[in-house]
């Protein structure tokens, strides 16, 4: 458990980047534009569902000062576009628009971009590199869902292993119960408490904001946390009557199934498995992954505390190896799948940090399995030399939960009872103490193994899929690459005063489309004997390249202008408005890639 959390505080800030399954798609206006007017509002789409705070978006002028705007709503009932209003007669200049909102799968996510009025402009408003979170606040609810998956395997697992498997004594395991029952909850709680806290980036005193949580408790990270603890006080009613009862029933073991399902449930409706494609398929396999990773590392806790004192009886040990070998069997099928999911593609395993994570873990699976094959064989190895007796008890079919038997009580029975004749794996006292040892280092490496997987576990339900990344990388790229570039030259030559509107299409290396527009002082359009264009790039003393721009009765445009270098041009713009006045005004045009 030491080295699990090690790990996770480890490996859970690196992840923090990348702690979201949703990507910003595309932005009105475009990340980096000029618009020749101030827009009435900004529409942000992203590549799934999101959920809004109360402050999920930030306008700041040139100045860094806030502009006032309207509440975030979703656009036209669709949950992944997002829409604020802005006031009218914003000033010109270059506007920073900072934005956080949570992801389908509960996780936030925040950034930036930028757009101009008029023309660019310097801003005194940092563009945020990354995610801003607070890091005590990140911790602490890391440690909290790595300590309720770690509490979910216990209960779940131990409860598995005690209807299953069937030992001879139960008392011991009762503090296992106990100890997953009372973990989850209070984990639960912390994770419900910091919720707020976590979805803003705020400091962890942002918990004691009773708004703040009644937002948490009408969301669906709330309901699914609420939903755990009411299932989790279902769960200690059941194993309460079952353990007065003395044995559990048909009855106690549908119940129990179901609660177990539903626990694992509120885990698959608010991490990766409730976004992105293929949903209901993706819930399922999360709940079957979820229940037989905590059959098999719950058990194995289970069969070390009952090894501390003496050997199990070996129908107990076979049991469980079996349970083991079904529930390794399910997590390589569903973790497969997930794997295909998350990753997309093979390259992803090596090039995106969810893939080198999820690399990690199959490592640590590994070790787990080569422990659990010596247990396998150790099992199989004493099965071969066990008396006739030992064997009888073995072979023996599991009795029905609930049928009566008048010359044995069920193994099944949560009450403390003497160890049945000939079933313990007694032998020569030496050879016994010998082989229970060994029996136990074998399952105390991989409970600590466990620990590992279960960290790297936590970690990858935090991080972005392969998939999703690769998107979100594809996203960011496209925005990189203004699709238009409109720039504003406003000149004054002989009285005459006004602006000329360029527009670069596409902004690009190679040929590029150019559009002018000539407007007077009044803001209406004015017509002018000629006009010129040539771009320079001093950087490689280029130029000057010249637009042969005609006159097309409003508007001069040419589309063959050949911009052979990405960077920063200039962009020279000569207006003639007689036959013997004219001006020429320079400015900087990107070009990309």
């Amino acid at each position: 458990m030491l080295l699990g959390t090690f790990l996770l505080l480890l490996l859970l800030p690196g992840a923090n980047p990348a702690s979201a399954h949703a990507a910003l798609r595309a932005t009105d206006p475009v990340d980096g534009s000029v618009v020749p007017a101030a827009p009435r509002s900004v529409t942000l789409t992203f590549t799934e569902s999101v959920g809004l705070l109360d402050d999920s978006f930030r306008v700041l002028d040139p100045t860094g000062h806030r502009v006032p705007t309207g509440d975030a709503e979703h656009v036209g009932g669709h949950a992944d576009t997002a829409r604020i209003s802005l006031p009218a007669g914003l000033a010109t200049g270059t506007f920073t628009v900072a934005w956080r909102v949570v992801s389908a799968d509960s996780h936030p996510v925040s950034g930036a971009f930028t757009f101009s009025v008029g023309a660019p402009s310097a801003t005194a408003a940092p563009v945020p590199a990354g995610p801003a979170e607070d890091p005590l606040t990140a911790f602490l609810y890391g440690t909290a869902r790595y300590a309720a998956y770690l509490a979910a395997a216990l209960l779940i697992g131990t409860a598995a292993f005690v209807a299953v498997c069937r030992p001879t004594r139960v008392r011991p395991l009762r503090g296992l119960l106990r100890a997953g029952g009372w973990g989850l909850a209070g984990a639960t709680v912390l994770l419900l408490v910091l919720r707020a806290p976590y979805e803003t980036g705020d400091a962890p005193g942002a918990a004691l904001d009773l708004d703040a949580l009644g937002r948490t408790l009408t969301g669906r990270p709330g309901w699914a946390l609420l939903a755990r603890l009411a299932l989790l006080a279902a769960s200690a009613l059941l194993l309460t009557h079952a353990a007065r009862r003395g044995r559990p029933s048909r009855t106690h073991l549908a119940l129990g199934t179901v609660l177990a399902v539903g626990l694992a449930l509120t885990w698959a409706a608010a991490e990766h498995a409730s976004a992105g494609i293929q949903v209901p398929l993706a819930m399922t396999s999360s709940v079957v992954h979820l229940l037989a990773m905590a059959a098999w590392l719950g058990g194995l806790t289970a069969l070390l505390v009952l090894l501390r004192r003496d050997t199990p009886p070996l129908a107990t040990v076979t049991r469980f190896s079996r349970l083991a070998m079904l529930s390794v069997t399910a997590l390589a099928v569903t973790g497969l799948y997930q794997s295909w999911r998350g990753l997309g593609t093979l390259t992803a395993l090596t090039d995106t940090s969810y893939g080198r994570l999820l690399l990690a873990k199959l490592a640590a699976v590994t070790v787990l399995l080569m422990a659990a094959d010596w247990s396998r064989r150790w099992v199989g190895e004493r099965a071969r030399s066990a008396t006739p007796a030992e064997r009888k008890e073995e072979l023996r079919m599991p009795q029905p939960v609930g049928a009566t038997r008048t010359e044995t009580p069920a193994p099944d029975s949560l009450v403390e009872r003497p160890p049945e004749a000939g079933t313990a794996l007694t032998g020569p006292p030496s050879d016994g103490d010998a082989h229970r040892r060994a029996l136990r280092r074998s399952v105390l490496v991989e409970v600590l193994v466990a620990a590992v997987v279960l960290a790297l576990t936590t970690v990858l339900t935090g991080t972005l899929p392969g998939r999703a990344e690769a998107e979100a990388e594809a996203t960011e790229q496209a925005a990189a690459l203004p699709a238009t570039s409109v720039v504003m030259a406003p000149f004054s030559v002989a009285g005459h005063r006004g602006t000329v509107q360029v527009t670069l299409d596409p902004a690009r290396t190679g040929d590029n489309a150019v559009e002018a527009v000539v407007y007077g002082a009044d803001g209406g359009l004015a017509a002018v004997p000629e006009l010129r264009i040539a771009f320079t790039f001093p950087a490689q003393d280029i130029g000057p390249l010249n637009a042969d721009l005609t006159d097309r009765g409003g508007y001069w445009a040419t589309n063959a202008v050949n911009l052979p270098l990405a960077g920063t041009w200039t962009m020279k713009v000569t207006v003639r408005v007689s036959d013997v006045d004219q001006v020429t005004v320079e400015r900087p045009v990107r070009v990309a890639r």
